[in-house]
């Protein structure tokens, strides 16, 4: 038996009762724990009578295993009676524990607020879709030419160095005479133009000339993240070993042979602007998901609970992490360089992380409004797409999401999904087209579920190629110069 009630926010209070022959049954089972570890006197250990046992050590001696036995499940069970959806740990109050005596204890527990929704059929977004043209085409063509190209070695002696050439080089930095740990390097290969070292040490190599020998004064940004380095002027000594010129294919059929599967120039370029449309019409969709589900989530009315906000801003914190350590840096390190603390970060990303969830809570509740199942026929598919994705095998991806408890996170994402497909196809969706650089982010904000990761895998030919035909040009800072 339950009894409720809301005390505060979200916040519930249950009352719940457990029968007396379901406590005499779990102290039994208490009991046949607790002898096993009972020494008593004139008896073995594990036979002395339940009675002896009781009458020795009281009673009492049974209830807290008993306790670890009964108020799980009777807690489980209440919930569900009650049709409450906890979002925290619940915290319990022991109200009557005796012997042929009904269990009552107390619960309070946060829980799902309740969402009251505005009207969301019917409601009007914009898909901004970008005109793609040949000029599209061409910048994109040009790029994986210089995805291609080729470093030459210049073999000329009065070859000047210009911005786009890879300088070989040695040097060595100085501050106020003396050189300074890790401003020191041998055959370093650094790319003319690419901003990869402190600002103006590139720009004085340019003109510059094979075996020439040169300083290059420069100064450290303030902002630079050796704190030992910011701001201080430094001169370094650099000698010229090698310049490498880039040379880049004709676009021709040739080209098109070697970088795809087409014959020609003309179907890669159609292909292209296939590629191009479509992925545009994919980032418009999305932009447009995100727009629909925030216009309606501002209209809903819910108390936000500040235990999802402190859960939503851990999972942020952990994406930021795992981006941080693809470029190489942890999250310490960043925090040292933006000059911020961890508390800053999480407090900065707050209003992010409560729309987010303000959105998920909104969504959940339309899903319930509108009797929105997962069927397991749908669960089987996302998780074969998953599989897939990581060229596993789809019934071992189950039965590892089922060992860890993760069919109920599938479970939910097809409900989110089905959700979001139901709004669109209720919304009145006007499609603009728009120039180049009319299109809006919409990263405030973010929607939930796989509206954050809805265009991951996809191979789009408008992103921009991976690699410039460098040899060893560092990514960033280099720490060294």
């Amino acid at each position: 038996m339950v009894k409720w009630e809301k005390i505060e926010n979200s916040k519930v209070s249950l009352e719940i009762e457990v029968s007396p022959e379901q406590v005499e049954k779990a102290l039994g089972q208490a009991y046949r724990k607790v002898v096993k570890k009972a020494v008593v006197p004139g008896f073995r250990k594990g036979r002395v009578p339940r009675s002896v046992l009781e009458a020795k050590f009281g009673p009492e001696v049974l209830y807290e295993d008993a306790l670890e036995i009964l108020i799980p499940k009777a807690y489980h069970d209440a919930v569900e009676e009650a049709d409450l959806q906890p979002i925290d740990q619940p915290r319990y109050d022991l109200v009557q524990m005796e012997k042929g005596e009904p269990l009552i204890f107390k619960a309070e527990v946060e829980v799902k607020p309740e969402v009251k929704l505005p009207e969301y059929r019917g409601v009007k977004v914009e898909k901004k879709v970008k005109k793609i043209d040949d000029t599209h085409v061409d910048a994109y063509l040009e790029r994986t030419r210089q995805q291609h190209a080729r470093l030459e070695t210049v073999e000329e002696e009065d070859y000047p160095a210009a911005l786009g050439d890879l300088v070989v080089m040695d040097f060595k930095g100085f501050i106020d005479e003396e050189p300074f740990e890790g401003g020191e390097a041998e055959g370093y290969s650094l790319e003319l133009g690419s901003q990869s070292f402190i600002p103006g040490f590139e720009e004085q190599l340019v003109g510059k000339k094979k075996g020439e020998e040169l300083e290059v004064k420069t100064a450290f940004p303030e902002d630079y993240r050796e704190e030992n380095l910011k701001g201080k002027e430094a001169v370094f000594k650099v000698k010229i070993h090698e310049i490498k010129r880039k040379e880049f294919p004709d676009l021709d059929d040739e080209f098109a042979q070697e970088v795809s599967e087409f014959s020609t120039l003309e179907e890669f370029k159609k292909d292209i602007k296939n590629k191009l449309v479509e992925n545009e019409d994919n980032r418009a969709a999305r932009e447009m998901e995100d727009e629909l589900i925030r216009k309606i989530s501002r209209g809903a009315e819910v108390e936000i609970p500040s235990v999802l906000v402190e859960r939503e801003l851990d999972r942020m914190m952990g994406d930021m992490e795992r981006f941080l350590r693809m470029q190489g840096l942890t999250l310490e390190q960043y925090l040292k360089m933006a000059e911020k603390s961890l508390k800053d970060l999480r407090d900065g990303n707050r209003e992010e992380g409560e729309n987010r969830v303000k959105a998920n809570l909104t969504l959940d509740a339309i899903i319930k409004e509108e009797g929105i199942t997962a069927e397991e026929q749908e669960i089987d598919e996302k998780i074969a797409s998953f599989a897939g994705e990581h060229k596993q095998e789809p019934e071992k991806v189950k039965e590892m999401f089922a060992s860890q408890g993760r069919i109920g996170i599938i479970e939910e994402e097809v409900k989110f999904r089905k959700a979001i497909d139901f709004l669109i196809a209720e919304a009145e969706v006007e499609t603009v087209e728009v120039s180049d650089g009319q299109e809006e982010a919409s990263g405030e904000d973010a929607g939930p579920g796989e509206q954050e990761t809805a265009g991951e895998g996809q191979e789009g030919a408008e992103q921009e190629p991976s690699g410039d035909g460098q040899e060893g040009a560092p990514a960033g800072d280099t720490g060294k110069a």
